[in-house]
């Protein structure tokens, strides 16, 4: 643990966070299914502005856990730099997916998902609750979303 940098105030920690989640290709999902074993994986993604996308098989782990719990965490960052968002997942096929979703996905990875094959599925996950913070003197305050509202920036 380090000292260097004094902590940041709730709106730069935001601020932070959305350049973060512009500008970063891949995350790390976390997904739990019915019997409650958890599953981590990183998947790459695309940040909307709102909300963060992410394709995947719906046969694999991931995929069906996101289609059938409906919620999932996600994390960025090392632990040291920490992002955490929790969030409600909406499933889509190919066809369902908003044309300019896909498109800006296949900008950022440069991976059109839309290629791949009706067996992977689009998911949208709309943050509900985000905490972020540099080390333990940011513990305090690290909660920035609650129930889908930023509470600075």
């Amino acid at each position: 643990m380090t000292d260097a940098k004094p902590p940041r105030d709730s709106a730069q920690r935001v601020r932070d966070v959305r350049g973060r989640l512009a500008r970063e290709t891949d995350l790390w999902v976390a997904s739990a299914g019915p019997d409650g074993l958890p599953y981590l994986v990183p998947l790459s993604f695309l940040w909307d502005g709102d909300d963060v996308w992410l394709v995947t098989r719906l046969s694999n782990p991931t995929g069906r856990n996101l289609a059938g719990n409906g919620r999932t965490r996600l994390a960025l960052g090392d632990t040291r730099d920490v992002v955490l968002v929790d969030g409600e997942v909406t499933a889509y096929t190919h066809d369902e997916v908003p044309p300019e979703a896909a498109e800006a996905f296949r900008a950022k990875t440069g991976w059109d998902a839309r290629r791949a094959g009706p067996a992977y599925r689009w998911f949208r996950v709309r943050p509900t609750d985000v905490q972020a913070w540099h080390e333990e003197p940011e513990l305090a305050g690290r909660q920035l979303m609650t129930g889908g509202v930023w509470g600075a920036g």
